[in-house]
């Protein structure tokens, strides 16, 4: 299963699935969240499912990174050349 998410390096080459497929069967995506929530209150109850479970720390974050809103820019710029991992958190 290949599965593609985000994409903050670019566009992903071109590979040729026939050549993958002798491999087995194959499922190809690029989900959006629109294929799994089909109304504001489905979206509501899984946006708070995710913020319970890293409240409670289920869900585990990489926070890597964080920067005082006054250099919001900054952060800006190295999430723009590829400097950071993880999460980018700007601190008010």
């Amino acid at each position: 299963m290949l599965v593609l998410f985000g994409g903050s390096s670019g566009a992903v080459p071109p590979f040729d699935l026939i050549r993958l497929s002798t491999m087995g069967s194959l499922y190809v995506t690029r989900p959006t969240l629109k294929n799994y929530t089909a109304t504001r209150e489905e979206l509501e109850q899984r946006a708070g499912d995710v913020l319970r479970w890293v409240a409670d720390g289920t869900l585990k974050l990489r926070l890597e990174h964080t920067y005082p809103l006054a250099d919001a820019a900054q952060a800006h710029r190295d999430l723009e050349a590829r400097k950071t991992t993880g999460k980018v958190l700007l601190i008010p």
